[in-house]
């Protein structure tokens, strides 16, 4: 695959500050309707979990008894076993467990299914990621054909794994490359070469970055939940996990400091004050866990009730910010000339939603389901903007970092209402969608979540006017973005895997909407309707 040139990599936004800060946060009200007022077959939306029973029903799950079962009920192999990655219960009781797939010892990239089960325990379908068979032969493999150990530090040995994210299942080497990007991001690329040839069949970045050039900083008065007493305060937020934000002092490593302040008040809105950058991250883990768990039920990122932590004043004059799975957590850097950290709500929201990507589908970023990837990222960073308590100087909108002028000309970064204004991205499907840079495909899905939401033609919300063309000229009546939210992340959680592309996403989505509405419903026929507005039929 040819490398990327760093604008190729651009994916997100970058900063706002906040100002002050009060000890305790003001409870949020969910926007939109209820399932019970909307239509919504509430029995089919996702159950309320604490950790506990999170963690109960995953161990139950995860016993040889029912996995075995599971195993001869799907026909597997001998040689493949299943492993629990997560259990979603909706309120009707019916249950659907993800699992990933090992072949022979070895790692399945592509196996992972998700089993569905009725409230009594009876399969009532799966998802699979590859509907191939999977098992691969040793016969014909040679020790040259084994990579070498990447030299730069974070690099991982090789590991044996079956590839099937894309075509028939192959015996593979994973390699993880370390170091870093050119960006100055992490780096934490996975190569996938044949086995048997040493040719390179594939290759994905772990790490989820967004690039940004500076802007100016604009939020306004915001509330943090912190921890500590009168002379000593910490970003620390045990109502959510235990979210902490800290400060890696210009450094790359590390878990950073505490943050500590004396009146509980923070920040002073300007990036000369180390604090500023703490106060944007901190509310923004704050809102996206709120925005999950108000609206999903999901408690935490991963679902587990665990916070994650945030790291501002990554690197020396860092135009970035990124999540990364191996800590589990999100960074900042402090932009150009150390003077705009990137650290506003659509960031924070954006590159957190790629954790809740990797714990449920794991779109594997590359080709259609990287754009997938990066769409759902933009996507519920909209929608924790309109779920966020509202903010007249930065207003919820399908906007992509438009407050941070990535351009220079005030324009936003990314359009979701027509993707192709940004000059990159795509508004509809084409069959060289997959060699498109992610951050671009993803304009389909990203298209597609507008028509959902709002409809084709010119709308206004919030004083944000849009104007959103259709692919076959067809008129589309949103059903507005309580609904179009729901039905993605159902998708996403119960019937996206590893390598869901978009015709799958639309299978995806539908059988959502088809379990949330009904098959007959208008919301089901809306969800055709735009993606066919968007060329994927």
């Amino acid at each position: 695959m040819k490398s990327l040139t760093k604008q190729q990599r651009i994916s997100a936004f970058a900063a706002t500050a906040a100002l002050l800060v009060a000890g305790i946060t003001a409870g949020t009200a969910t926007a939109g309707s209820s399932a019970e007022d909307s239509g919504m077959r509430a029995g089919a939306t996702a159950m309320k979990l604490s950790a506990a029973q999170k963690t109960a029903l995953i161990k139950k799950a995860d016993t040889a008894k029912v996995k075995a079962a599971d195993a001869k009920a799907l026909g597997l192999g001998s040689k493949e076993e299943l492993r629990v990655k997560d259990v979603v219960k909706n309120k009707d009781g019916a249950t659907h467990v993800r699992y990933a797939r090992t072949f022979d010892g070895m790692p399945v990239l592509g196996g992972d299914l998700v089993v569905h089960k009725s409230k009594s325990g009876e399969h009532t379908g799966v998802t699979k990621g590859t509907k191939a068979d999977v098992a691969v032969s040793t016969k014909g493999v040679k020790a040259s054909a084994k990579p070498a150990t990447p030299k730069a530090k974070g690099s991982k040995a090789p590991r044996q794994v079956v590839f099937a994210l894309e075509g028939k299942p192959v015996l593979a080497w994973e390699t993880v490359e370390g170091g870093t990007q050119k960006s100055g991001a992490p780096n934490q690329l996975h190569v996938i070469t044949d086995a048997k040839t040493g040719k390179k069949i594939f290759e994905f970045q772990g790490i989820h970055e967004a690039d940004g050039t500076g802007a100016s900083m604009y939020s306004g008065e915001v509330q943090l939940t912190t921890d500590g007493a009168d002379g000593k305060f910490t970003l620390s937020d045990a109502s959510r996990g235990g979210s902490k934000t800290t400060n890696l002092e210009n450094g790359e490593s590390g878990d950073g400091k505490d943050f500590t302040d004396e009146d509980n008040k923070w920040g002073t809105g300007k990036p000369e004050d180390a604090q500023t950058a703490a106060v944007d991250a901190h509310y923004g883990a704050m809102q996206t866990w709120d925005f999950f768990k108000d609206v999903f039920k999901r408690e935490g990122i991963a679902g587990d009730g665990k916070g994650a932590p945030s790291r501002v004043h990554y690197g020396d004059n860092y135009v970035n910010a990124f999540w990364d799975d191996s800590c589990f957590c999100m960074t900042y850097g402090d932009g150009e000339g150390n003077k705009a950290p990137l650290t506003s709500l659509d960031v924070a929201a954006h590159e957190m939603s790629h954790g809740v990507t990797s714990t449920t589908a794991g779109l594997v970023y590359a080709g259609e389901s990287g754009g997938l990837n990066e769409a759902t990222s933009d996507i519920f960073a909209a929608a924790t903007e309109f779920h966020a308590p509202e903010n007249k100087e930065d207003v919820a909108d399908f906007l992509v970092g438009e407050e941070i002028d990535i351009n220079g000309d005030g324009t936003p970064l990314r359009y979701m209402d027509k993707p192709s204004k940004d000059g990159n991205s795509l508004d509809e499907w084409s069959d060289q969608a997959g060699d498109v840079d992610v951050h671009y495909s993803s304009g389909i899905a990203n298209h597609w979540f507008f028509l959902m939401s709002m409809g084709s033609g010119k709308s206004e919300k919030n004083g944000v006017e849009y104007d959103s063309p259709t692919s076959d000229g067809s008129t589309i009546e949103g059903i507005g973005i309580t609904k179009a939210q729901e039905i993605w992340f159902k998708a996403l959680t119960e019937n996206m895997t590893e390598n869901t592309d978009y015709k799958a996403a639309r299978e995806a989505t539908v059988k959502a909407s088809n379990d949330l509405f009904g098959a007959d419903s208008a919301e089901t026929k809306a969800v055709e309707a735009a993606w066919t507005a968007v060329a994927v039929k």
